[in-house]
């Protein structure tokens, strides 16, 4: 791997902190949402995620929110969002810093 890709998988990551549910005040990355980030050498950007509920009323706003995103960063080409229920999320997929935050330690 090379410097630039990492470069480019650091600025997804920075982006994805910047999407936040609605409902929730921790960023969908630190709340464990983000299942996989696959960037292709063609620029193409795979991204598996899911959600807290698969009700979730913010699923469309979320989807829109990280694609927008993405799309914000100049090395991807296309972004392509797979909203997934396996395996099913829950609270321990939460980063440390997303429990602290919602006073979970």
């Amino acid at each position: 791997m090379d410097n630039e890709f990492l470069e480019t998988e650091e600025k997804i990551v920075k982006m994805l902190k910047t999407v936040f549910d609605p409902e929730i005040p921790v960023n969908i990355y630190d709340l464990g949402l983000i299942y996989k980030i696959d960037l292709q050498d063609t620029g193409d950007l795979f991204i598996e995620m899911t959600l807290t509920a698969p009700s979730c009323p913010a699923a469309d706003f979320l989807m829109e929110d990280v694609k927008q995103k993405m799309n914000s960063i100049d090395e991807i080409r296309n972004v392509h969002i797979d909203l997934v229920f396996e395996p099913e999320w829950s609270k321990d997929m939460m980063s440390e810093e997303a429990k602290l935050e919602l006073g979970m330690l």
